[in-house]
């Protein structure tokens, strides 16, 4: 997959200058359900990684995020593996730079893909850091150009870049406080207390009906037409999920949701998609 040979501008280049360092950014996708909630398990599989790999571990610092994602870096002598990890996509982004070639980048990467129990990896990036010059050869290394495309990070001005009909938000909350989950007056306030966060006017009453024939899907469902749409939801008795939707015409925070939904719910951990409707 990798090629461990150090990489230069151009072949008239290569006798000319060497690279301080080599930066990998890697994706992984698709990960465990629960891999990705734990600082501690995340933090084990860096450090499992980096010693597979031949790496000099130095130390390792990680935190957990509130209501949930991980962030940490293992430090090694070749310099450093990092992670960032969104729990609500099965995602984490993952780093390494090394400054030596004794690493071998192939094993890490394949040791975090298992111990994420990831399906899809893509190695997104694959720099050289600091290209140095011989001091015989002292030449102008020339600017390179970044032509690869940059995606937005923000809802907020992706909806402004598309201006679509509306936005959708599906959050899975796992783990839901059964009490709460399981009381209409509850669900009812959640409602209430969701529309004034985001500032969302509501249109007629919270309805809250609860369907019971079925032992799988028996529980509490609501819905609430708003100005600018509806949102709506199911509470499964079952598993104690929340199944929420919120779509909408006028822009609201999709995590805001999501995380005040986690809140209210007390659930362990949530997942998240966003669509926007043309």
């Amino acid at each position: 997959m990798l090629d461990k040979n150090i990489k230069v501008f151009d072949d008239s280049q290569a006798d000319a200058c060497f690279a301080l360092g080599r930066q990998l950014t890697i994706e992984y996708y698709e990960c465990g359900a629960n891999v990705l909630l734990d600082e501690g398990v995340v933090e084990k599989i860096l450090l499992k990684a980096a010693k597979e790999s031949g790496a000099t571990i130095i130390s390792s610092s990680f935190h957990k995020f509130d209501p949930q994602g991980v962030s940490g870096v293992v430090i090694i002598a070749e310099s450093h593996f990092t992670v960032h990890a969104w729990p609500e996509h099965d995602y984490a982004a993952v780093d390494i730079f090394t400054c030596g070639d004794n690493i071998d980048l192939e094993i890490a990467i394949n040791s975090m893909k298992a111990s994420f129990k990831s399906e899809n990896v893509v190695v997104s990036s694959d720099q050289n850091r600091g290209i140095i010059a011989k001091p015989f050869e002292q030449k102008k290394m020339g600017q390179m150009v970044n032509n690869s495309k940059i995606y937005p990070i923000s809802w907020k001005k992706e909806v402004e870049r598309k201006n679509p009909w509306g936005v959708l938000t599906s959050v899975d909350i796992y783990e839901s406080d059964p009490q709460i989950i399981r009381d209409a007056n509850s669900i009812e306030r959640f409602v209430y207390e969701l529309c004034d966060l985001i500032d969302m006017k509501r249109f007629g009453e919270c309805q809250v009906v609860h369907f019971g024939e079925d032992e799988k899907v028996a529980g509490f469902s609501m819905t609430q037409l708003i100005e600018t749409s509806l949102i709506s939801g199911h509470f499964a008795n079952a598993s104690n999920r929340v199944y929420l939707d919120v779509f909408s015409c006028k822009y609201y925070e999709p995590r805001e949701v999501a995380e005040f939904a986690m809140s209210f719910f007390k659930g362990r951990h949530y997942k998240m998609q966003i669509a926007l409707r043309q």
